[in-house]
């Protein structure tokens, strides 16, 4: 039987229309909608078809199509006709990233930024007949398919396609690990892409590569029976190096990490504006409180005492951001440069800036004692903390002095030093008076209370780490930051009042069925979570206090971290759950962030504060723009994961078979992610390797089950492992389970996870075999397709 909606032929059935045009031909416009409610399936003989054209009066459609391509509406793509700019029915994609839900994201190849705008991103599906799995960084050949996005659980993506084939990796440039051989001579690439095959390198091809550098190499000799053959094309730096390190995410990502010299050139001409078009905030006492090792600083602050007898109480808060917009002129080459990289990536000694260090640290950092461009907001906040009123200027400010956090945290606490004793009293008691004000209304808001801690690398001069530790959070990073989420939630407000078009940061409600599943999770352990209603970010606060000081604590925080949706640019607003606030857009770092520049211009634009705001008629080009810094984060996220990775491996490289304490950090249904308290470092454990028994993945417990034993490995556990292999290359660890699991009441797992139990039939997983045993067959789940594990 043929699937419904095609014809004998195996032809997509396409409604025939009627043409408007006397001479029995339809419009150019009609043609154009065809083709764009038919993508990738319209070609002559389809429109002919469509509009019941036959005879000489296809000479006229020869015609009309050959006058749209020429006008550059359409284009041919494989014997079919698309509009330009729309994604043909066959194309290659580059895979971008995994998302939360394990869901491939990529984007075209061959897409014109141009007057395009940013790459679509699209859902990848893999090929369910090919046993060829696809991953992030590949090539990939695939065909558009009809599928419906969900675009609460998939933001951005509006359309899927079906890998057909996975294609080579490209050669022209391949990193990895120059090898010298010591006995025979010449030397071998050993590639950081487990995927790519090791490479021959010739003493004439490696030009100043050393054992052990990492290299950027290109295929010089290939064959079908012969080893392919590499030419260094350039040396990188030692691995051991952090440099080196960071390169290798950098080019595995493909970050943007050279300015051309466009950039560069309009950097230098950049010159400081005067007092013309501002206000003279000069006087005012803002100060940059910012980590010791910061070396730009966008934001500046201050807080006084409201003298106005109608706000008893109240306070007057005051945030300046550098003027980036000034500077980055919308359009120019550094504009361009700086929405390709949406972002600074941060790595333990490296930073690879959105801006050119002349724009960033200079001229937009905001210096102490200096005259800087400034985009600022004044609030006016009662004593409950709730804000009466507030509003934006352009000025001109001089930072009355720039210390760290634990400079600030010292002065209140008692032990001022040189630099802040002289303001302890006239500029940090006010600041901190306006932040206790601010934290009444943020209290009162109860936005969600997740603390979880940041581990930092610090690094030799080498490169490689001296130590990981987690700074302590201290009042000053709160006051710093409540500050600047009221900054941001003006900006929103004033924009949304002037109906000017922004992007807002928006993040989503958990969606159903990760709140059912923490909630089957919390009934494990004895707790509720409400049903109905209007969820708000203070129920789970309420279950954070409840397990705050029980053995449930880290795997309760761990759980309703996983619930939560991924906060994102967007142009429409849904609010932002995590902070629970209505209305919340990022004004506060446009030295990194590329939203932030957006915010600027659309307030410009808004309150006619310039020439350099957001055009008329950007609005619709901001969806795009949201989509592809929202990418761009994600990605700078990873890379600066994997550089932590990397360097935490090559740290413990040397003490394989060491034994660690550490927390179970995640449990999937082939084994078991551990980190370790020492470092944090995140390593895996196979199931394969675990106990004697046939291990049952619980994934609404967030556990593995022993079926004849009971034998339980749950997430937030704490184990001894000990460390067989390290990869620092990878930034991979695996480790070997020390410690026994819990054991189950009855001694064996309950029915409904074994495999003659008639429940739901969970996944399994075998652990080792027990000498002398016979390990019984796999069967498949109940209710589910089999598979091997």
């Amino acid at each position: 039987m043929r699937p419904f909606g095609h014809d004998e032929k195996d032809r997509p059935v396409i409604r025939k229309r009627r043409p408007t045009m006397e001479d029995g031909l339809p419009s150019k416009d009609e043609i154009l909608a065809f083709i764009a409610e038919n993508p990738g399936k319209a070609g002559k003989r389809e429109i002919s078809r469509a509009f019941g054209i036959s005879g000489g009066a296809r000479i006229g459609l020869k015609r009309l199509l050959k006058e749209l391509t020429e006008d550059g509406h359409i284009e041919k793509n494989r014997k079919r006709l698309v509009k330009t700019g729309e994604l043909p029915a066959v194309g290659v994609y580059r895979i971008l990233e995994r998302d939360a839900e394990g869901d491939l994201i990529g984007v075209p190849v061959n897409w014109e930024a141009g007057e395009e705008g940013p790459p679509p991103r699209l859902l990848i599906e893999p090929d369910k007949k090919s046993k060829a799995i696809p991953g992030v960084g590949d090539r990939v050949l695939a065909k558009l398919i009809d599928r419906e996005i969900d675009q609460f659980e998939l933001p951005g993506v509006r359309q899927a396609v079906r890998v057909i084939k996975i294609l080579p990796k490209r050669e022209d440039s391949i990193l990895g690990i120059y090898r010298r051989d010591p006995v025979n001579g010449g030397g071998r690439l050993v590639p950081i892409d487990k995927k790519t095959q090791e490479l021959s390198i010739d003493d004439a091809s490696k030009g100043e590569a050393s054992d052990g550098d990492l290299v950027a190499v290109s295929i010089t000799r290939s064959g079908r029976s012969k080893t392919p053959r590499a030419h260094v094309s350039e040396v990188i730096g030692p691995m051991a190096s952090e440099q080196a390190v960071s390169m290798i995410a950098i080019h595995a990502l493909g970050i943007p990490y050279i300015f051309p010299d466009a950039v560069m050139a309009e950097a230098e001409r950049a010159t400081p504006p005067d007092l013309r078009g501002r206000e003279d905030w000069r006087d005012v006492p803002l100060i940059t409180i910012d980590p010791a090792d910061a070396k730009d600083h966008d934001d500046a602050i201050y807080a006084e005492l409201d003298e106005d007898p109608a706000n008893e109480g109240g306070v007057i808060a005051y945030v300046a951001i550098a003027d980036v917009a000034y500077h980055v002129r919308m359009g120019g080459t550094i504009d361009r440069e700086a929405l390709k990289r949406g972002n600074s990536v941060y790595f333990p000694d490296r930073v690879v800036p959105m801006l050119p260090e002349r724009i960033s640290n200079d001229l937009c950092s905001l210096r102490e004692g200096e005259d800087r461009p400034s985009m600022a907001v004044r609030m006016v906040f009662d004593k409950s903390g709730k804000k009466k009123r507030h509003s934006f200027h352009r000025v001109m400010i001089r930072v009355a002095a720039g210390i760290s956090y634990n400079q600030a945290q010292s002065a209140i606490d008692g032990n001022p030093d040189e630099i802040t004793g002289p303001i302890r009293e006239s500029i940090l008691k006010p600041l901190w008076a306006g932040y206790e004000v601010l934290k009444a209304g943020r209290d009162a808001r109860e936005p969600l209370e997740l603390d979880i801690p940041e581990r930092k690398l610090t690094l030799k001069p080498d490169g490689t780490i001296d130590s990981v530790y987690v700074p302590p959070r201290l009042d000053a990073h709160k006051l710093v930051e409540e500050f600047m989420i009221q900054a941001n939630v003006a900006a929103a407000e004033t924009l949304e009042k002037h109906k000017q078009g922004l992007i807002y940061r928006i993040h989503d409600n958990p969606s159903p069925e990760k709140l059912e599943g923490l909630r089957e999770f919390l009934q494990s352990i004895d707790l509720s979570f409400p049903k109905g209603g209007n969820l708000r970010p203070s129920m789970f606060n309420i279950i954070l206090r409840r397990t705050a000081e029980t053995e449930h604590a880290p795997l309760v925080s761990q759980v309703i971290l996983r619930s939560q949706a991924q906060a994102e640019y967007n142009p429409e607003n849904i609010g932002h759950f995590g902070l629970n606030l209505l209305k919340y857009a990022h004004f506060t770092s446009p030295i990194r962030r590329y939203a932030d520049l957006v915010v600027h211009r659309a307030l410009i634009a808004a309150l006619k504060l310039g020439d350099d705001g957001l055009p008329v008629g950007f609005d619709g080009k901001l969806a795009d723009i949201a989509a592809h810094i929202s990418t761009t984060e994600r990605r700078a996220m990873a890379a600066e994961r994997d550089t932590k990775d990397r360097l935490i491996a090559s740290f413990l490289s040397d003490r394989v078979g060491a034994r660690f304490k550490g927390k179970i950090s995640g449990v999937t249904r082939v084994g078991l992610f551990v980190q370790l308290s020492e470092t944090g470092a995140d390593g895996f454990i196979p199931a394969s390797t675990l106990g004697y028994d046939y291990y049952h993945f619980d994934e609404t417990n967030h556990q593995l089950v022993g079926e004849a034993t009971g034998e339980t490995f749950r997430l937030g556990d704490s184990v001894d492992v000990k460390l067989v292999e390290a990869a620092p290359f990878a930034g991979a660890l695996r480790f070997e389970m020390l410690s026994e699991g819990r054991r189950h009441p009855k001694g064996k797992a309950p029915s409904h996870l074994t495999r003659n139990g008639r429940g739901n039939g969970g996944f399994a997983a075998r652990g080792r075999k027990k000498p002398g045993t016979t390990r019984p067959r796999t069967v498949k789940p109940r209710g589910k397709k089999g598979r091997k594990h």
